[in-house]
């Protein structure tokens, strides 16, 4: 067996990320050439290559991408669309994964880099006029395991540290019930900045999808130098941003998604189950994670399992 290159894998993710996006379009059957047939059969050994030779160019690779998949052929009559639940605009367009690891020195710098840029964005005048802080990310950014919330909260904007009031507090139990540590894993949320709430004291807003789409790419770029194993989205908004979809969270939690190849896992907010402990939904949360350790392979004990269910 020989091991897949760099420039497969990074294949295989443009294919995936258009498809997706072809599939968000409302896009159900994609018609492929000989050519690209033959070209996804033989992707596997014509990307094997000698450590000396060049790897091949993200445009490039985009290139053959758009041979396999070519554009989809629209019928002359097209069918009006039935009402359907809102698509929230895209914003899984991201930029290609990196090509291949960098060193320990390497990523330290270019995170460093990332949340420079980060903290001195202006891209919304509103929310940079209002915030204290820029809510980057925090933990390991070597973790295998990273959580996606939804926005800053006051808390939060105040120290400059995202999940630290009593919603961070309840995901740092769930995180140490699981045989972590915060400090093992990464947080980040969708939005770097808190959501401004002109005229209000105090109180949250949901991020608009134009603030979303505007501040995504710092995470997408925070996740493809993490390289997680396993992303656990934290509400619909974390899902929206992510994946695009405004399906409830109560239809999507526990069932696994994926986030350019890696396994995303929906689950809810830590700040839902402040507002309802009812047992049954903090056990719902729990389920979630327990399919999370099997996912990056920990074990899990009687007890572990056990957990919130009902003596």
């Amino acid at each position: 067996m020989f091991p897949m290159s760099d420039v497969y894998h990074e294949l295989l993710d443009a294919v995936i990320q258009q498809l997706q996006d072809l599939k968000a379009q409302g896009v159900r059957f994609v018609p492929v050439s000989a050519e690209g047939i033959a070209a996804l059969n033989g992707a596997p050994r014509a990307t094997l290559r000698p450590a000396s030779a060049p790897v091949q160019s993200a445009p490039a690779a985009a290139e053959v991408t758009r041979r396999i998949i070519p554009a989809p052929v629209s019928a002359p009559n097209p069918p009006e669309p039935r009402p359907a639940a809102p698509i929230a605009p895209s914003l899984i367009e991201t930029p290609a994964p990196v090509p291949s690891l960098l060193s320990p020195e390497a990523k330290s710098a270019a995170f460093a880099e990332l949340g420079e840029r980060a903290r001195a964005c202006v891209k919304c005048p509103h929310l940079a006029s209002s915030r204290q802080n820029v809510v980057f990310g925090v933990g390991n950014i070597d973790a295998q395991l990273m959580f996606v919330g939804e926005a800053p909260g006051a808390d939060e904007d105040a120290q400059g540290e995202p999940f630290v009031g009593k919603a961070g507090q309840l995901l740092t139990k769930i995180i140490q019930a699981t045989g972590l540590q915060r400090g093992d894993v990464y947080i980040a949320n969708i939005l770097k900045c808190r959501p401004d709430t002109p005229g209000e004291s105090a109180g949250n807003r949901k991020p608009t999808p134009e603030e979303m789409q505007t501040c995504i790419p710092y995470l997408h770029e925070q996740i493809d130098l993490i390289r997680p194993k396993v992303l656990v989205a934290l509400g619909a908004t974390a899902v929206e941003g992510l994946l695009g979809k405004t399906v409830g969270i109560t239809r999507l939690r526990g069932n696994w998604q994926t986030y350019r190849g890696i396994p995303l896992m929906p689950t809810y907010h830590p700040a839902y189950l402040l507002r309802n402990q009812a047992m049954s939904e903090k056990r719902r949360v729990w389920e979630d994670m327990l399919q999370v350790m099997e996912k990056l392979g920990m074990s899990i004990s009687e007890k572990q399992r056990n957990f919130f269910l009902k003596g």
